[in-house]
């Protein structure tokens, strides 16, 4: 059984999306919830924990006889939140297909495409900088405090170690996050140049090793055969490498082991990461790259989006992702043609 990802013809509705923290308002994460709410801005309102009120709060009141349905006169949306760690919730909103209200009514029809593409860009830009900005500061201080240098209470030491920990967390969800949007919109960054694969896979085998090590699950570099060098971003294919250990790190069982891969096929190199063990079912193959449906299959969004993420890094190189599933186990490949294309298609959008 085998599934290859296809970049579609035009992107689909990407989730408008805030964070309802344990103490504070909500805080948006991009600007897309209040284009689906037909808002300029949230409207002034006390610390909200949950969807019934927020969405009361801007006018919404929940379909009659449907769970994750709200509606505000033609206007009707799909609204779901999901847990946080620190006890906060993340919530999403889509535009419901029957909506006839337009989706984006603040935008000017008139408005050239490549202007508000740019303006968008810029927007992620400022978004991402004051998240990580605060986010980096809470890593960058609890860091300080388990230096050593400080005497810490047990108690004391193992609740910054969670901070840490979480930070960590939160500043990569957010990279990808915020790369994914890039990429939505035709921006995502590669900085490409020639260089050999067997750095970029042992650098990702490294970086995934305490997680593998943790889960008790070995995690192995086999050897490789003589491959020539590829026009690449490093950073972009590693992640999307490490992405793949993840995801099939989540799903093996203590003493299986990983396996990591290359060789080449044609005028392509051919990276894949084997998991020898249980089959996984098919709906978990095709779905795979498919981030906004394995979300809210799954109710999380941090594995969905590294994965799709690590789709649109190989896309965005000209090459593919797929997935593959027999008796044995289970594989997730990437593709990278040896020559890049003159025009390489768009990225992934939110789902395909």
């Amino acid at each position: 059984m085998t599934w290859m990802g296809e970049t579609p013809g035009g992107n689909e509705t990407a989730p408008g999306l805030a964070l309802l923290p344990r103490q504070g308002t909500p805080r948006l994460l991009g600007p897309l919830l209040l284009d689906y709410l037909g808002l300029e801005a949230l409207p002034p309102m006390s610390a909200v924990t949950g969807i019934d009120g927020l969405m009361a709060a801007v006018g919404f009141r929940r379909k009659n006889g449907e769970r994750n349905l709200w509606e505000r006169q033609d206007r009707t949306l799909l609204v779901g939140e999901e847990p946080l760690e620190d006890g906060g919730r993340l919530v999403w909103a889509l535009p419901v297909p029957w909506s006839t209200e337009p989706a984006s009514p603040k935008v000017p029809q008139a408005s050239p495409p490549g202007e508000r593409v740019e303006d968008r860009v810029r927007f992620l830009s400022l978004a991402s900088h004051d998240l990580r900005g605060s986010l980096a500061n809470i890593r960058s201080y609890a860091a300080l405090l388990l230096n050593g240098r400080i005497p810490l209470e047990p108690k004391a030491q193992r609740g910054l170690e969670t901070i840490l920990r979480n930070a960590d967390r939160a500043l990569s969800f957010a990279q990808d996050f915020f790369d994914s949007s890039r990429a939505d919109l035709g921006a995502l960054a590669c900085e490409r140049e020639r260089q050999p694969l067997l750095p970029i896979l042992d650098a990702a085998v490294e970086r995934t090793r305490a997680a593998a090590s943790a889960a008790n699950v070995g995690l192995e570099l086999d050897t490789l055969p003589e491959l020539p060098d590829v026009t690449v971003d490093a950073g972009r294919i590693q992640h999307a490498v490490e992405a793949f250990v993840h995801h099939l790190l989540a799903r093996a069982q203590p003493g299986e082991v990983l396996h990591v891969r290359a060789e080449r096929l044609g005028h392509q190199v051919r990276v894949e990461v084997r998991r020898d063990g249980a089959a996984v079912p098919e709906e978990d193959i095709t779905a795979v790259f498919q981030c906004e449906e394995r979300a809210f299959r799954e109710r999380k969004l941090e594995d969905p989006l590294r994965v799709f993420l690590a789709r649109q890094e190989v896309e965005a190189h000209g090459g593919q992702v797929g997935a593959q599933a027999d008796a044995g186990g289970t594989t997730l490949f990437l593709t990278l043609p040896l020559s890049l294309p003159a025009e390489v298609g768009h990225p992934a959008g939110w789902q395909a």
